[in-house]
Formats: C-alpha cells, structure tokens, sequence
C-alpha cells in the first residue's frame, strides 16, 4: 500500500510519520523534500506493508510532487489548526493538485 503525505511546509507531515513509525514526536524542524518509509501494521490477524512517501510542501516543488503520484493507494492531506492559512491552500492548491493526477485516490484530511 502506497501512501502520499501531503500539505503546506511546515503543518507536521514529517511529524505525523515520525511519531506513527518510531513513537517519538521528533524535537526539532528539518525541512523535507522527499522521504520514504517502510511500514509493517498488523491489524487483527493481517500484517499491512506501507510504504509511507513524505513530500515537500515548499513552494518550488510544484513539479516534482506528482513524480510521487502514480500507483498511490491514499494521500493523507495534512493542515496546520494553528495557521488558517494552510486550511485555506486545501482547496486552492492541495485538493485541485491530486485531483488533477486522479479524482478515485481517496483523500484523508489530516490536522
């Protein structure tokens, strides 16, 4: 299962994974351009392989985001609750942007 993280720079994508994968809330901001990670979940009897793709939401990588898109099975769209901001780039950039690569990937809105 492929997995896409996306949102605004700096609303805890990283942040998000991190503390999912290893547990630890990560104390200190380092920008991300591009992260993998490989994730094993077991839910009742079924051990789920994610591969956990973390993009950059900096203005600049408009073009290379999508090079991630294909074969995705979910985004998860991330927004900060304490910049409005962010909240308002979803409809404006993040959901026109994975809409235009596919409208059947589903979007988890995360904030």
């Amino acid at each position: 299962m492929k997995v896409i993280v996306v949102g605004d720079g700096m609303v805890g994508k990283t942040c998000l994974l991190v503390t999912h994968i290893k547990g630890v809330f990560p104390k200190d901001y380092e920008p991300t351009v591009f992260e993998n990670y490989k994730h094993e979940q077991v839910i009742g009897d079924t051990t789920y392989v994610m591969t956990l793709w973390d993009t950059a939401g900096q203005e600049g990588y408009e073009k290379l985001r999508p090079l991630s898109y294909p074969l995705t099975s979910v985004f998860i769209l991330c927004f900060s609750l304490d910049r409005m901001s962010s909240f308002e780039n979803l409809s404006k950039t993040w959901i026109p942007e994975l809409r235009a690569h596919s409208d059947k990937i589903p979007i988890l809105l995360v904030g």
